[in-house]
């Protein structure tokens, strides 16, 4: 069951401040989904393939599907024909592949290039050294089936605010940089997807366009 009232208050917030909410529906079933739907959301966050695609085949066919979890290149092919924007680019090898089954899919993918910028190591992304020597290669400027549009990144899982918001900041430096080096004259690159239920607010005062927020929403797991 959601909590229609605090989705009410949260999507109004986000709506004044041109803040785009990805509701993060992993592990809840489609008839709660649907519930959030008739309350007027249209773009849900999944972590894993096989559930995004399980839902996808029972749910209205005008919801925005965001990968939002870390995806193998070996699974791409299963959201290809669907996926709106895939969150979690973090090596050359998988934007390949994501090209290849949008080719094959006759369309192109938005993505967001994900960055490392947690303190923990079990957290996925590129360092932006990673992402120059992506950019600059050959084999990237090959690539007509993607579209990439902004970043994505995870805080660190702390109670300490500080240390969050310094991440927030460091995405954000981040973003200006690459949209500077790389991305000047292309209007579309212009998200940053960073913060969940604990930390939104935060994200959004360091920049954030896009907020992923689930517990929220549907109440904890």
């Amino acid at each position: 069951m959601i909590n229609s009232e605090s989705y009410s208050k949260i999507f109004e917030d986000l709506l004044k401040q041109s803040v785009t909410l990805v509701a993060v529906s992993k592990t809840k079933p489609a008839d709660v989904l649907l519930e959030l739907y008739n309350s007027g959301q249209r773009i849900f966050g999944e972590n894993k393939v096989q559930e995004m695609a399980d839902k996808y085949e029972t749910l209205p066919k005008d919801i925005s599907w965001h990968l939002i979890g870390h995806l193998q290149s070996n699974k791409v092919k299963y959201i290809a024909g669907f996926v709106s924007l895939i969150h979690s680019v973090d090596s050359l090898k998988l934007l390949k592949e994501i090209d290849r089954q949008a080719q094959k899919n006759n369309r192109v993918i938005n993505c967001l290039l994900q960055f490392h910028i947690a303190k923990e190591e079990s957290k996925f992304g590129l360092d932006y050294q990673e992402a120059t020597e992506m950019l600059i290669s050959e084999d990237y400027h090959k690539l007509k089936n993607i579209n990439i549009i902004g970043v994505m990144g995870m805080a660190s899982f702390t109670e300490d605010k500080a240390a969050v918001r310094a991440e927030f900041k460091l995405l954000k430096t981040i973003f200006d940089s690459l949209k500077k080096d790389f991305f000047r004259n292309k209007n579309d690159f212009e998200e940053i997807s960073m913060g969940m239920s604990g930390d939104f607010e935060i994200a959004i005062e360091e920049g954030a366009t896009i907020v992923r927020i689930g517990s929220l929403l549907f109440g904890p797991k």
